[in-house]
C-alpha cells in the first residue's frame, strides 16, 4: 500500500511543475499575446503611444497589487480554492477586454484581469515553496520559468499568425479561452499543498503582518529589490520594443512576433542553464554541505553581462545602427531573465519560514510595479531604441550595484 502511495504522490509531483508552470505564465500571456496589435490598438481606439502601453502598464499594476492580495488569501484559506476563482475571473475579465469600447473602459478591465491573473502567479510560487526545499526549489523554480517561458515564445507566434484574420479584440477572446484552459488544468493537477494547522489566522491585521515581517526581512528584501530593478529592465523591453521595431524599423506585426518569439526563446535557455546550475556540484567547494554553486555569484555574473548587453542596445541607437547590431543584445538580455528571475526567486523565498504566500506576493508586487510604472512615464515624448537602452541600462546597473553592496547579508545563507 505505501509502494502504491509513493508511486501516486511521484506522478502528482511531475504533474504539478507544469501545471504551475503553466499559470505562472498569466504574467506573459496577459501581454505578449496582443504586443504585435499595439499599433494598431492605439490607432483604432485614437490614443497615444504612451496610453497604448498604459493598457500594459494597468495590467502589470493589477498583476503586483493582486498577488498583495491573493499571496495572504491563500496562507489563510489554502491555495487551492482561490486560485480557481481567480483563474475564472481572469478567463471573464479577457473576454469583457474584447468588447471595450474605448481606452478608459479597456485600462480598467486590464487593470481587474491583472487582478485576476495574479493568484496564478503568487500561488504558483507559494505551492513550490510548500513542497520543495533548498536547491531543489531553485530547479523547481527554473523548471516553472522554462514553461512559463514557452508562453512568451508562443504567444507572439499566435496574436501575429491571428492578427491576418481577425484584430486585437479577437486576440482578447483568445485570451479569455486560454484563461478557460488554465482553469481546467489548476482544478485537474493542483491539489491543496498548504496544512490547515499551518494557514494564519485574523483579520487584515494579521495580513498586514505577514507582509509587513517580509518586508523587515533585509536578505529577503535585497534579493526581492534586485529582482524587481532587474525586472523594470525586461519589462522595458517588453513595451518599448513593438513601437521601436514597428515604427523605427519598419517590421510588420508578423516579423516583430518572430523576433520576439526567438528573443522569448532565450528565457527557456536562461531557465535551463539557471536549472543545471543550481543541481551541479561546486569545484570550489570544500565541504559537502557546501556542494552546489553559489546562486549569489550566479546572479552577479548575469546582473553583469546584463549590464553590458544593455549598454550595447544604447550605443546600437545612439550610433542609428542597423537592426541586427540591436537584436543580438537584446536577446541575451532577454535570456538572462530565465536565469535572474528563478535564481533570485528561490534565494528570497529561502529565507521565509512562515507566510510564504504573504512574501511570494511582496515579491512579485515589486518587479511587477517597478516594471508597470517605469516604462510609460518614460515613453511619454514617444519611444526609441536609445531610450530602451538606457532605460534597461540604469535598470541592470541599479541592480548590479546594489546586490554587490549587501554581500554582508546576502551572504549569511548563499
Amino acid at each position: 500500500m505505501s509502494d502504491a502511495s509513493s508511486a501516486e504522490n511521484a506522478r502528482a509531483r511531475r504533474s504539478l511543475l507544469p501545471a504551475l508552470g503553466a499559470l505562472s505564465a498569466f504574467g506573459p500571456l496577459s501581454m505578449d499575446l496582443y504586443i504585435p496589435a499595439l499599433p494598431a490598438l492605439g490607432h483604432e481606439l485614437h490614443t497615444t503611444e504612451a496610453l497604448a502601453q498604459v493598457t500594459m502598464s494597468a495590467c502589470l499594476i493589477g498583476l503586483a497589487l493582486g498577488q498583495l492580495l491573493w499571496g495572504p488569501i491563500s496562507d489563510r484559506y489554502g491555495r487551492r480554492r482561490p486560485l480557481l476563482w481567480a483563474v475564472a475571473g481572469f478567463a471573464v475579465a479577457s473576454l469583457v477586454c474584447a468588447v471595450s469600447p474605448s481606452i478608459e473602459l479597456l485600462i480598467l478591465v486590464r487593470l481587474l484581469q491583472g487582478l485576476c491573473g495574479a493568484a496564478g502567479m503568487a500561488i504558483a510560487r507559494a505551492v513550490v515553496h510548500d513542497v520543495y526545499a533548498g536547491a531543489e526549489a531553485t530547479a523547481a523554480f527554473a523548471a516553472l520559468t522554462a514553461i512559463a517561458g514557452a508562453a512568451p515564445v508562443l504567444a507572439p507566434l499566435l496574436g501575429g499568425a491571428l492578427l491576418t484574420f481577425t484584430d486585437w479584440r479577437g486576440l482578447f477572446v483568445a485570451l479569455g479561452a486560454i484563461g478557460a484552459l488554465l482553469l481546467l488544468t489548476a482544478a485537474l493537477f493542483v491539489p491543496e499543498t498548504h496544512p490547515r494547522a499551518e494557514r494564519t489566522t485574523g483579520g487584515l491585521g494579521n495580513d498586514l503582518r505577514g507582509i509587513g515581517a517580509a518586508l523587515g526581512n533585509g536578505p529577503f528584501m535585497v534579493f526581492a529589490l534586485t529582482l524587481g530593478l532587474a525586472s523594470a529592465g525586461f519589462f522595458t523591453y517588453l513595451q518599448m520594443s513593438s513601437f521601436v521595431m514597428q515604427n523605427q524599423f519598419g517590421v510588420d506585426a508578423q516579423g516583430f512576433a518572430l523576433i520576439f518569439a526567438v528573443n522569448a526563446g532565450g528565457i527557456m535557455l536562461g531557465a535551463w542553464i539557471s536549472r543545471r546550475l543550481a543541481r551541479r556540484p561546486s569545484r570550489t567547494s570544500g565541504t559537502e554541505g557546501r556542494g552546489r554553486l553559489d546562486a549569489r555569484r550566479v546572479v552577479l555574473i548575469s546582473l553583469t553581462l546584463g549590464t553590458a548587453a544593455a549598454a550595447a542596445v544604447l550605443l546600437s541607437g545612439l550610433l542609428h545602427s542597423p537592426l541586427p547590431w540591436l537584436l543580438a543584445p537584446l536577446f541575451l538580455l532577454v535570456g538572462l531573465h530565465g536565469v535572474n528571475n528563478p535564481t533570485l526567486t528561490a534565494l528570497a523565498l529561502g529565507r521565509i519560514t512562515r507566510g510564504a504566500g504573504s512574501a511570494s506576493a511582496v515579491l512579485g508586487t515589486l518587479a511587477a510595479l517597478l516594471g508597470a510604472l517605469v516604462p510609460p512615464l518614460l515613453s511619454r515624448a514617444g519611444v526609441s531604441a536609445t531610450l530602451m537602452g538606457a532605460t534597461m541600462l540604469v535598470a541592470f546597473a541599479a541592480a548590479l550595484a546594489l546586490l554587490a553592496a549587501t554581500g554582508r547579508i546576502t551572504r549569511a545563507r548563499g
